[in-house]
Order: C-alpha cells, then sequence, then structure tokens
C-alpha cells in the first residue's frame, strides 16, 4: 500500500514537472514543443498508471525512440523541403525587421570617453564624460543615477551639469565587460543635444540612430530615403524601385517550388540528372562486382584440395576488421597524382599518368576499386555461408555426367545461393546508393560538373550531393537539399520494401 501510495506520488512530481516545464516554453514562444512536451509527459503517464496500457509499457520506450530519432527528423525535412529556408533565409519576418531596426548610423562622428561608476545608492551606476579642458579645467558631464534594469529596457539616462560627481572608483575593464549586454542597451542624452548616446566601444559614447524607420510595413532609409517593402513570395525586403533584394530574408512556405525546379531548371536538372545515373550505376556496378569476386573467393576456399585455406580466408577478411576510413584515406594517398605509388608504378611501367582526381571517368573508376576493396570480404563471408548449404551429393552427380567446375558453379552453386542472397543484394544495393563516407572522403565529389546552378560534382551521390548544398554551398540551400533528400528516402524507401517482399516466404495455396 506505500509502495502504491509512493508510486502515484512520484508519477504526481514528474507530472507537474513537466507540466511546468510545457508551460515555460509556451509562455517563451515555443508553443508548438511546449504542448508537445505537455501532451507526451500525460500519454506517457497514462500509460505506465493505467491497467488497461499494461503491454503498451514495453512498446513505448521504442516508440519513443522511433519517433525522436527517426519520425520527427524525417518529417522536419520533408516540412523543410517546401521552403525557402537557406542561408539568406534563417529568420523569422519578425527577426529580420528587427536586424533592421538594430542597422544605426552616426549623424556625427564626435566620441565621448566615459568612465562607469557604481553610484551611492546599491546597485546604480552612473556615467562620467570627460569633456574638452577650458581654463577654468576640465569639465565633466555626470548623470542620474540609474539601475541595470532601466538601462537594458532602453531608458533614456541624463546628463547635467548639477548632478554630483560619484567618490568611488571607475570600474575596470573587467567589469566593463561583464557589463556590457546592458551597458549597450543604455541610452544617454546630454543637455545641448535630443540625439541619444550609445556605446561605441568600452571607453567611448557616440550618437547613434537607427538608419531604417518602419511607416505602414514599409522601411524608409532615414539617410538616402531608400524605401524597402516586403515581398511575402520571396521571403525578402525589396527595393521599392529595383526590386533588388536587401538585408537577410525570412523562411516561407514555397510548396512544390523546390521538387519543380530539379526537373525543370535546366543547370539543376542536368547536374541532378547526371549525379542520379552516376548514383544508381554506382550502386549497381558496387554490387555486381563485389558479388561476383565474393562467390568466386567462396568457392574457392570450398576447395578442400586447397592447402592453407583458413589462412587465406583470415587474410581476406582483413579489409573487412579494418575501419573503412582508414583503407579509404590510405588510397587517397595511393591514387595521388602526383606522389602516389601507383602512378609511379604506372609511370614506370608503362609511361602513363593517370590523372585519377581531375578526370571524371577515372575518378569514377578509382571510387569503384576502392569500393570493391571494401565490399568483397562482405559478399565472401555470406557466400561462404550459403555454400556450406549445398549438398556434396549434387556435384557427385554431375561429376559422374563429366561436368567440370565451371558447369558446376552455373549449374548448381550460383542457383542454390543467388536467391537467398538476393535480399541481401538488394540491402547492399540501399547501402552503396547512400555510401556517404567514401565519397566524401575520397574525392569530395570532385571534379565538379561545369555549368552546374549548385554545387554538384561528377562523383557526387545523391547523398553527398545533398550534404554539399546544405553545409558547403555558400548559399546553404537546407530546402533545396531536404527536396533531394526527400526523393532520396523515397527510393531507399522502394529498395526496402523490395527486400522485404523478397525476403518473406511465400506461402504455398493448397491444391494450388
Amino acid at each position: 500500500m506505500i509502495g502504491r501510495t509512493f508510486n502515484k506520488l512520484l508519477w504526481a512530481v514528474v507530472l507537474f514537472g513537466a507540466l511546468f516545464l510545457s508551460c515555460r516554453m509556451i509562455w517563451a514562444g515555443a508553443t508548438v514543443l511546449g504542448t508537445l512536451m505537455a501532451t507526451c509527459a500525460i500519454l506517457v503517464a497514462w500509460v505506465y498508471n493505467s491497467p488497461k496500457t499494461h503491454a503498451a509499457r514495453y512498446l513505448l520506450p521504442g516508440l519513443a525512440a522511433f519517433a525522436v530519432f527517426i519520425l520527427m527528423p524525417l518529417l522536419y525535412t520533408v516540412y523543410i523541403a517546401f521552403t525557402n529556408y537557406s542561408g539568406e533565409h534563417l529568420l523569422s519576418e519578425e527577426r529580420v525587421r528587427e536586424w533592421f531596426a538594430q542597422d544605426l548610423y552616426a549623424p556625427r562622428e564626435d566620441r565621448y570617453a566615459f568612465r562607469l561608476y557604481p553610484a551611492g545608492e546599491e546597485g546604480k551606476y552612473q556615467v562620467v564624460i570627460s569633456m574638452e579642458r577650458t581654463e577654468f579645467g576640465r569639465n565633466l558631464l555626470v548623470s542620474r543615477p540609474f539601475t541595470p534594469a532601466e538601462a537594458a529596457q532602453g531608458t533614456p539616462v541624463l546628463f547635467g551639469l548639477n548632478i554630483l560627481p560619484p567618490r568611488g572608483a571607475a570600474l575596470s575593464m573587467r567589469d566593463l565587460v561583464a557589463a556590457r549586454p546592458w551597458l549597450n542597451q543604455a541610452r544617454f542624452t546630454l543637455p545641448t543635444s535630443p540625439i541619444p548616446l550609445r556605446t561605441v566601444s568600452l571607453r567611448a559614447l557616440g550618437e547613434r540612430l537607427p538608419r531604417w524607420e518602419e511607416q505602414d510595413g514599409t522601411l524608409v532609409n532615414a539617410v538616402t530615403g531608400q524605401m524597402l517593402v516586403p515581398d511575402p513570395s520571396r521571403g525578402n525586403f525589396v527595393d521599392a524601385q529595383t526590386g533588388e533584394a536587401v538585408g537577410p530574408g525570412w523562411r516561407i512556405w514555397t510548396g512544390t517550388e523546390n521538387f519543380r525546379l530539379i526537373f525543370t531548371d535546366p543547370g539543376i536538372r542536368r547536374p541532378f540528372l547526371q549525379i542520379f545515373i552516376w548514383n544508381v550505376a554506382f550502386a549497381l556496378f558496387s554490387v555486381s562486382i563485389t558479388f561476383a569476386i565474393g562467390v568466386l573467393l567462396a568457392s574457392l576456399l570450398q576447395w578442400k584440395a586447397l592447402k592453407g585455406r583458413a589462412i587465406y580466408r583470415a587474410l581476406l577478411i582483413l579489409p573487412y576488421a579494418i575501419p573503412a576510413f582508414i583503407p579509404i584515406l590510405v588510397f587517397r594517398g595511393l591514387f595521388n597524382e602526383n606522389f602516389g605509388e601507383i602512378n609511379l608504378i604506372l609511370s614506370q611501367l608503362l609511361g602513363i599518368h593517370p590523372k585519377w582526381f581531375t578526370d571524371p571517368w577515372l575518378a569514377r573508376s578509382m571510387i569503384l576499386i576502392v569500393n570493391t576493396w571494401l565490399g568483397y570480404p562482405y559478399m565472401m563471408i555470406i557466400a561462404s555461408g550459403m555454400l556450406q548449404a549445398i549438398p556434396d551429393e549434387m556435384y557427385e552427380a554431375t561429376a559422374i555426367d563429366g561436368a567440370g567446375p565451371c558447369t558446376n558453379f552455373f549449374a548448381i552453386t550460383l542457383p542454390q545461393i543467388l536467391r537467398p542472397l538476393f535480399p541481401l543484394l538488394i540491402a547492399s544495393f540501399a547501402f552503396n546508393f547512400n555510401n556517404f563516407s567514401l565519397i566524401y572522403l575520397l574525392t569530395g565529389g570532385k571534379p565538379d560538373i561545369i555549368g552546374s546552378a549548385t554545387v554538384a560534382g561528377t562523383t557526387d551521390l545523391l547523398v553527398s550531393y545533398t550534404f554539399r548544398m546544405a553545409f558547403k554551398d555558400s548559399a546553404a540551400r537546407f530546402g533545396f537539399a531536404s527536396a533531394v533528400a526527400t526523393l532520396l528516402f523515397f527510393v531507399v524507401a522502394i529498395l526496402a520494401w523490395q527486400q522485404f517482399r523478397l525476403s518473406t516466404p511465400r506461402r504455398k495455396v493448397p491444391g494450388g
């Protein structure tokens, strides 16, 4: 009884804390995230306390991990694909207006050296400006005492000649740096000028005015008179006369615009289709070559007359045991056009000097060579397991008919292992379709495609193409990269569905 009461009390405390945090998040402006957190907290408390949801208690952790690490990133990526989110459109419209509001100009270049002092009243400060020296000495302008809260709110602080100066020592540079967050927001007013003073450095004040004034949603430049009007279709403020975008933009919903660009813009469609064709060819060739070499080596290692099979098997599996990035970086050095050992041998023997990293076809051939080295051990291992299941009687029967090794391979070995291996071949195809690390570490997607409107390379796969657009391009086109990633997701999802369909045994209908 006591344990049950303690359990309910503990759940009540946890639920109250989660709801309290959710309310704080909603109050801070994160309405969606706060509401989602409150909903999840109530759902978890109900599942673990209701007798009707006993089975769901074991499924909830896995479902929660699936939602957080798979479903939410997937949905967010799809959402971004329908927006103009990029390096130029990171903010909301309100934040963009705030950015323009923070743009200041100096009507005069005069600067006033100042010192910050603690005032006589606790928690208050005074600013002292030292004016030019006259025949009567140096004039001091002293501000009235103010609090950091007043300064942070931008409340004007007045200077006067009849205000008593502070008696203590001025704040050190270290203390000024600590006070900078609220001191930068302070506004000071001289008795001779209505223009407010702001901090222009840690030791000087200067006259600053907002460069842009808002008039019915339009921004007007106070110096030049330039007018900027918001363009909701582009997510930018544009010049009213020229239509040119000015300043940062904000995120807007663009619908299928990113997908339309992929298939209609020649500068994007051509490199995208080129990369897609190479992506499919790379995955097909990688699977075919590694499968052929893996099955061939597995068949040779099954030959009982071969001595030292265990040693050969251990040596051939070594590329699979080493982390992939190490052989990739080693091959990158071996294929170096100027100092690599491969070009050194080829130049000595054949007098040729291949441009592995600058010629598109040679670069693709190099990638296939390296990927074959990395992939054949996997195929050899799974093929070895399949070969163990083939009865020796089948080979003995063909031997009576006079069949040789080639006939046995194509008539018995390959048909017996191909169907069980087919789902694994599809899985290998899907893996190579998204083989990001190989491309990124070996060629980086280069050489680039000439005439492409985006950052695209002849050795790029769709996954590396997406990465380069999002994180390597100066425009950081997250929305367009998400559109490519969404298409890539559907391709891989179809492959996964095909693998699941082929790996599910079909039930025979009685009498069929």
